[in-house]
């Protein structure tokens, strides 16, 4: 894969994404992301999936984030969690209370406790694919090998984060529904794959699904290739081929053993280039 060509498709102003620059944590992220989509050997659709779904979660950022629950007005508060939230008088104790208010909209519900337990608070969004809830947590310990329940700021180490992602949309670890009940064959539904993150695909399907695209078309011009080796860890930016021998410098043949003298050797040396000069041949 020609990694050059994938930035420069993504610098291109027609693409839909980042406008015409990169930043360098931008660049940074999205290498992450593609080494482990390539270690992972991920098809190329489901890349370029899988990289939308971190651009819309990051806000474009592509490097791990902790969800932000500051909100400053109860209106607001309502209109996201319209069924935690009934009345304004319900809702303004939660304005710019972020603690308070994760651990009121995500109690008793994926694996957490109470409102009391601060479940919701410890176990809010982070990662790439913005991972919520102690039950959601708990899978992704098992997918990356770290215990993030006991540890869940560990999510946002980029190179688990990028394996969280990944490996979290194969496995279907977040709803239920993974990438390829989306995207197969000749199939690539990227306004229903929403459904794999979150069920808001009517709200943001199509949105993610042109990001998709972008991606798609970035990794098709730098000749993504799905496959790698499944011993590698993390990939070197560019396939790693094994050393091969640098080729010695010619050397001249070694000098043989003259023959025994005959009249014709026994010529001075001095007349040989004169001989060549007047094309003479020995007597």
């Amino acid at each position: 894969m020609d990694r050059s060509k994938f930035f420069g498709s993504l610098r291109a102003r027609s693409s839909g994404v980042f406008g015409t620059s990169l930043s360098q944590p931008q660049v940074d992220g999205l290498k992450v992301i593609l080494d482990a989509g390539q270690n992972a050997g991920l098809p190329l659709r489901h890349l370029s999936y899988a990289l939308g779904t971190a651009y819309h979660e990051t806000g474009g950022r592509m490097q791990p984030v902790t969800e932000n629950l500051t909100y400053t007005s109860a209106a607001r508060l309502r209109e996201v969690w319209p069924s935690r939230f009934t009345s304004t008088a319900a809702a303004i104790p939660y304005v710019r209370n972020p603690q308070g208010l994760a651990n009121r909209v995500y109690a008793n519900r994926m694996g957490n406790g109470s409102e009391a337990s601060g479940d919701g608070w410890r176990y809010r969004g982070r990662a790439l694919p913005q991972l919520t809830g102690k039950e959601n947590y708990r899978k992704a310990s098992k997918l990356v090998g770290i215990d993030l329940v006991a540890n869940p700021e560990a999510a946002n180490g980029s190179a688990i984060s990028a394996r969280i992602l990944i490996e979290g949309m194969r496995a279907g670890m977040f709803t239920g529904k993974k990438l390829s009940d989306f995207i197969s064959g000749d199939r690539a539904d990227y306004v229903g794959a929403r459904a794999i993150i979150n069920a808001d695909v009517k709200a943001n399907g199509q949105i993610i699904a042109g990001y998709a695209q972008a991606f798609e078309t970035a990794l098709r011009q730098a000749g993504y290739i799905g496959q790698a080796p499944k011993t590698i860890t993390i990939p070197a930016e560019r396939p790693v081929s094994a050393p091969q021998a640098i080729p010695a410098t010619p050397q001249p043949p070694a000098p043989q053993p003259s023959p025994a003298a005959t009249p014709e050797s026994k010529r001075s040396l001095l007349t040989i280039p004169l001989d060549i000069v007047f094309n003479r041949k020995g007597a």
